[in-house]
């Protein structure tokens, strides 16, 4: 099948023909024929099978009669992050070059001015974080009655994030004659809550069963000290043919401190995370994508929706807190039919969350042979494996530093001369200390007598030896 049997525009497949693609994916092959029939539609596929396009290309037919009014957008897509929001923008630019359609971005990091003249102008279609679409909406620059296509992309990552309550009360701004379109990668029973309150009689488009890795990824697992985890993390950049490589932590500190220690040991990285400004973020994007940076450490702001053709591998130096991340994650690399290689570094503390993941994904993760599987001829001395050509050299050196020992050895050692410590005094008998309190009395030698003790048969007192006195 191609996209010329999908009953799409001549205008929309001129530009999608320039773009090189000639035959739609399973998702757009279901998904863009309901959804220029007019329907709600639920779409659920991997990622990285092209869920983007699947909505893109059909909204431009669906919006290329009519103009937008003031403030009013004709369409309104809702996505969990910045990037994703951005490369949705990229994706209308590229195939609605030949349609006079116009677009805005309403995002967080970036000025309102400027989203402020384009939303005066009037924009067909609107792409927006849920947080920066209330803001725009409660300073009244933003009005949704005339929204006719909803799409709410990535339904999984929006639960994920908290942001479900920031679609309900987007979806109470909207028409009721609209039309409402969800994609995601996997369906938890909260987002089918909410299709089934906010959508109207919707059609599922499946391809695959959900929570399944791409099948030209080969995954593979490495399970090994954590003391030992960044020196794998080199051995496998330096030895597993990496031509590009997003290497992911589960906290946001820990990009940082990783991309650090990259650096240090001459790789060319850079970090990626929510805490960056929005500049940085597209610009080390851009690097990234146009193969003028090898390595990329992200957090899971990088695992959701991210189009960059030419990830060869994908390193996950932390296992995944949520099992679900997992696929999002190493869905980055093997995209549009290029094989691809994810490896995650474990350590035995990580067996649960290992588990985990391998149920939701329906099979075993292969165990990486770190000492068969990787060259290590390329290693640096600091990167070699315990035990093997590092123990060698160090056994070397210690044969060759015996000598040195043994004739210092051999020397007489040189006496130094003990200072004597100048003599204290001891303080006399009546000295008072300190303190104020008297010095104590000093003890009789051994070799002196001890005093005898008075009693009262020794020492009578004189008031009890005055004679009494007579009465009278």
């Amino acid at each position: 099948m191609t996209f010329d049997t999908l009953g799409l525009s001549d205008p929309v497949l001129r530009a999608v023909a320039e773009t090189g693609y000639t035959q739609p994916t399973p998702i757009q092959e279901k998904a863009i024929p309901t959804v220029l029939m007019g329907r709600d539609m639920v779409g659920l596929a991997q990622t990285g099978t092209g869920k983007t396009a699947g909505f893109t290309l059909p909204m431009i037919d669906i919006l290329a009669a009519g103009r937008a009014k003031a403030r009013m957008p004709r369409s309104l897509i809702l996505e969990p992050t910045r990037e994703l929001a951005a490369q949705v923008a990229e994706s209308f630019e590229k195939y609605g070059k030949y349609n006079r359609l116009t677009h805005a971005l309403l995002i967080g990091g970036e000025s309102f001015d400027g989203q402020d003249k384009l939303l005066g102008r009037g924009v067909d279609v609107l792409i927006a974080t849920p947080g920066r679409l209330l803001d725009q909406v409660e300073r009244g620059k933003v009005l949704l009655r005339d929204v006719k296509v909803f799409v709410i992309d990535e339904a999984d990552r929006m639960l994920d994030m908290g942001f479900i309550p920031d679609i309900e009360r987007v979806v109470k701004l909207l028409t009721p004659l609209r039309q409402t379109l969800l994609f995601s990668a996997t369906m938890p029973p909260e987002i089918r809550r909410l299709a089934d309150a906010y959508m109207i009689n919707p059609k599922e488009v499946a391809v695959d069963r959900s929570a399944t890795t791409a099948v030209t990824v080969t995954d593979l697992v490495a399970v090994v000290p954590e003391r030992d985890k960044r020196s794998t993390l080199r051995r496998i950049i330096r030895t597993d043919k990496v031509a590009s490589a997003l290497i992911f932590c589960n906290r946001k500190r820990d990009v940082d401190i990783l991309q650090r220690s990259l650096v240090q040991h001459g790789f060319d990285a850079a970090a990626l995370h929510g805490d960056l400004a929005q500049e940085t973020r597209t610009a080390t994007l851009d690097s990234f994508r146009e193969g003028r940076l090898t390595i990329l450490v992200a957090s899971d702001v990088a695992a959701r929706g991210l189009d960059i053709p030419d990830v060869s591998h994908v390193i996950n130096f932390d296992v995944p807190y949520n099992p679900e991340d997992y696929v999002h994650r190493i869905g980055r690399t093997g995209r549009a039919g290029k094989a691809g290689r994810a490896i995650t570094i474990a350590t035995p503390a990580d067996g649960k969350s290992l588990d985990a993941i391998q149920r939701l994904i329906g099979r075993k993760i292969e165990r990486l042979d770190l000492d068969g599987s990787l060259d290590d001829s390329v290693l640096e001395e600091s990167d070699r494996p315990r035990g093997r050509g590092r123990s060698r050299s160090n056994g070397r050196a210690r044969t060759e530093a015996a000598p040195e020992r043994r004739d210092a050895k051999d020397k007489p050692r040189q006496e130094i001369p003990r200072q004597e410590k100048p003599r204290q005094e001891k303080p006399r008998k009546d000295q008072p200390r300190r303190n104020g309190r008297s010095a104590p009395k000093p003890r009789p030698a051994a070799d002196q007598p001890d005093e005898p003790v008075v009693g009262m048969g020794d020492h009578v007192p004189a008031f009890l030896q005055k004679p009494k006195r007579k009465a009278g």
